[in-house]
């Protein structure tokens, strides 16, 4: 069994990382301009408060969403960098 290159490992390392960045930033799209825009009208009867849920989720879930995200993202990453041998 031979070891990977250096080369090898730091593209696929960056493969993974572009990868997991793609996928997250998909699902913040979906949220934000997906369920406060595009589906605006038939999620406009589903209340949260006192305001529609598609203005909630524009104006707060969204922002909500990316901060989970951003754990997301640290924490799969951290299992990524050790993967690849290049975590602290």
């Amino acid at each position: 069994m031979s070891k990977q290159s250096a080369e090898e490992r730091a593209i696929g390392y960056w493969k993974a990382n572009i990868s997991l960045i793609g996928i997250l930033l998909a699902i913040w799209a979906i949220v934000s301009f997906g369920l406060g825009y595009l589906l605006a009208n038939p999620l406009n009867g589903i209340m949260i408060g006192n305001v529609p849920f598609p203005f909630w989720m524009a104006q707060q879930g969204a922002i909500i969403t990316f901060v989970i995200l951003i754990f997301a993202y640290a924490k799969i990453m951290d299992g990524i960098d050790a993967k690849f041998d290049v975590n602290e």
